[in-house]
Formats: C-alpha cells, sequence, structure tokens
C-alpha cells in the first residue's frame, strides 16, 4: 500500500509502471461509492504496456475523509497535487461517473496535466440538486444500505447482479463498506457542478464511453457529452450498466487500447 499526503488528505494511491522506460501514463478515477480496485481487471487487461496510476478519492477507500462537504473543486484540486507528487504529466486520464466529472475538470484547470480524456458513464451534468439532496438526506437518516438495492441495478445488468456471482457481492460490499461522510460529501460536490459551457472548451482527445444498460446515466446522455466536445468519440459497451470496467473489462480496456491507437496515428 502506498500512501501521500495531498491537500492535508492522506490518499491511498498505486503507481505502477509500465515494462518499457517512458511508457504512456493513465490515471484511473473511480466512481462514487467505489474504491481504485474497480479498475483491477482492465489494468491487469493492459498487461503492464502502460504506466497506471490509480487511488481512492477523498472519503473513499482508505483514503481521509477531509472536511465536509465537498466542492468538485476539491476532488480536481486533489488530483492535480497527486500528479504532481509523482511527477506525472500530459497523461490520459479515465473517470468514471464522478470521476468523469473530475477528468473534465482537471482539463479545464491544470491543462498541462492532460494529455486525452476517456470520459466513462459520466456527463457534463448529473441529475440536480433536488435529486441528489434526497439521497443525502436518506443515506443520512438509515445509512448507505437503505440505498443499495437501487444503485446496484443502476451498477449493473441482471445477468450480473445475481447472488451466485462473487463478483456482484463483493462490489455490494464495497459500497456498503463505504465511508457514509465521504459518499454524502461527494453526492454534494456532484449536485453543484454542471460543466455545459466548459465542456465544448476541451481541446485534448476525447472518448466518451457509455454502458448499454447504465441506470445512472444512460447512453444518451453520456452521447450528448461528446456531443459537446469538439471531436469526441462515443462508444458503447454492450451488456453493461454503470460500471463496465467491472462487467465488461476487456471490452473496456479494448475501447481505451483502440482510442490510444487512434491517438497516435493523427
Amino acid at each position: 500500500m502506498h500512501f501521500v499526503t495531498v491537500n492535508d488528505i492522506a490518499i491511498h494511491a498505486e503507481l505502477t509502471a509500465g515494462a518499457r522506460p517512458g511508457s504512456q501514463t493513465l490515471v484511473f478515477v473511480n466512481s462514487l461509492g467505489t474504491d481504485f480496485r474497480i479498475w483491477d481487471a482492465v489494468v491487469a487487461t493492459l498487461g503492464g504496456r502502460f504506466t497506471t496510476l490509480r487511488y481512492d478519492k477523498r472519503g473513499h477507500g482508505l483514503s481521509d475523509v477531509g472536511a465536509t462537504p465537498y466542492r468538485m473543486d476539491d476532488h480536481i484540486a486533489d488530483l492535480a497535487a497527486l500528479m504532481d507528487r509523482f511527477e506525472l504529466r500530459r497523461a490520459v486520464i479515465v473517470g468514471l461517473s464522478v470521476g468523469g466529472m473530475i477528468a473534465q475538470g482537471l482539463a479545464r484547470s491544470r491543462p498541462d496535466l492532460v494529455e486525452a480524456l476517456v470520459l466513462s458513464n459520466t456527463a457534463h451534468k448529473i441529475g440536480d440538486r433536488a435529486t441528489w439532496d434526497q439521497r443525502i438526506d436518506t443515506v443520512e437518516r438509515d445509512g448507505i444500505g437503505a440505498i443499495c438495492e437501487g444503485v446496484m441495478e443502476k451498477w449493473f445488468t441482471p445477468d450480473f447482479r445475481r447472488e451466485d456471482n462473487p463478483a456482484f457481492r463483493g462490489h455490494r460490499n464495497m459500497l456498503l463498506r463505504a465511508s457514509g461522510e465521504g459518499y454524502m460529501a461527494t453526492c454534494n460536490a456532484i449536485a453543484d457542478t454542471d460543466f455545459t459551457k466548459e465542456a465544448p472548451l476541451i481541446d485534448v482527445p476525447t472518448l466518451c464511453i457509455a454502458g448499454e444498460e447504465d441506470g445512472s446515466t444512460p447512453p444518451d446522455l453520456v452521447r450528448s457529452l461528446a456531443d459537446l466536445i469538439p471531436n469526441a468519440r462515443f462508444a458503447l459497451i454492450e451488456a453493461a450498466g454503470h460500471i463496465p470496467n467491472v462487467e465488461r473489462p476487456e471490452a473496456y480496456a479494448n475501447e481505451i487500447e483502440r482510442f490510444l491507437q487512434e491517438c497516435s496515428g493523427r
């Protein structure tokens, strides 16, 4: 385990060097209620061809919760400081859900850190304040368990969401054991974030990935983000919900590699 302090937050991170010197760097940013283990299978599929950085954003996994509630700028500043700490420049930022919003914000505030973007199961704006406040109220009153089954229906397809599937049960445990305080604080950050005006200003190669059966950020919403970003490419992962990197890791990794090959040929 590797821990570093950025912005007075102890962050749990894992930096793995690529097999060859000068390997392209991929930075993975996890979704709400998860930790960086959701990227395990994707990183394994990529097979050491890239240098990779994964981390638990504040309030998630083994990282500190810190002062709450959060603003999206808090998450963005943490990622920028973490990359500075590891001396990473011009990386491909792969962000899932709120991680995709963090990636968009990083491209806006620290373009020197961003070579390309993979914006997965995300949007320029996700939900509205009333919807997020309702979720916050439920978690504050009854705990994460009160929303768990509804969240699972959005995260995963029925074929994956089976009690005889240990991977499903494990990822459900990941949510159930998440910090309620960190979860609510990040809900607050999402509720206040609207990158509708900023998205058209993104000027790096961008891939927007959607899960065919995503109940949180449906394909049409992800496509609307791709339509806002100049020359962005849209990809659909079939038979996957909100976390296709868990359900379909090989298909997910293939989309990333295909995108990076296209970028290198430009």
